[in-house]
């Protein structure tokens, strides 16, 4: 019996492959905010050759996550609080936008999966691990989101979660504040699945407003605290 080869891995796996790798380490705040990123640096972190990582800093530049100076290489974005700003009200205008279509094709497994997912955040709000605590917050969003059925607001939604956890740094912009997030999961629950339209999108409303102000007033001191320190 003829051994059967091994499957060959194409460039637009390598690709995906480093792209993944890239966000992993944005996410974990490996990659610092301004910092100049060396490809070189991390083909050898991510154990592949530069082509791929090249190929993957560009599917990022393209999302508006890191940018790219002719001559100078590839940079991450300095924190703009003009942008979280815009990022957030983007957010709820899509997000409140959803709601109606969200209460109107709820069914039993739709209950079910956001049921879910408001758990899983619940349960990974007792842990001490930060970044799975975001992730699960951007869960229960994305799958009540995804209820709509609105596949194109799906992707601006994911592609703001991306923004605002890649660009800028999860674990910077929400220390000491996902306590309260369940709360406001489980008041957002309850009204899609009472089918109340208005309270959900209050609700909603006032939790991503909520979150907004937090996060701007985090990165307003953390501003503050830098350029103290440059004297």
């Amino acid at each position: 019996m003829s051994k059967r080869k091994p499957k060959k891995i194409s460039r637009e796996d390598h690709t995906l492959k480093a792209f993944n790798g890239i966000r992993r380490m944005l996410f974990h705040n490996e990659i610092a905010p301004g910092q100049k990123i060396v490809y070189a640096d991390l083909a050898k972190r991510l154990d592949m050759s530069p082509t791929p990582v090249i190929q993957a800093l560009k599917w990022l530049e393209f999302q508006g996550i890191v940018r790219r100076e002719p001559n100078r290489g590839y940079f991450t974005e300095p924190i703009s609080l003009k942008e979280v700003k815009e990022i957030y009200e983007m957010r709820e205008l899509v997000e409140l936008s959803l709601l109606p279509k969200i209460v109107e094709n709820l069914d039993e497994a739709g209950i079910l999966k956001l049921k879910q997912a408001l758990e899983e955040h619940r349960n990974a709000s007792s842990r001490v691990y930060l970044n799975e605590r975001l992730l699960k917050d951007m869960d229960f969003h994305l799958v009540l989101a995804s209820l709509s059925g609105c596949s194109v607001q799906q992707k601006v939604l994911k592609d703001l979660f991306d923004l605002l956890y890649l660009k800028y740094r999860g674990s910077i912009l929400f220390v000491n504040f996902m306590d309260t997030v369940d709360t406001a999961h489980r008041d957002i629950f309850d009204a899609v699945t009472r089918r109340d339209t208005d309270q959900a999108q209050k609700v909603l409303s006032a939790h991503i407003k909520d979150v907004q102000r937090h996060v701007l007033e985090g990165l307003g001191r953390m501003i503050a605290e830098k350029e103290e320190s440059a004297f």
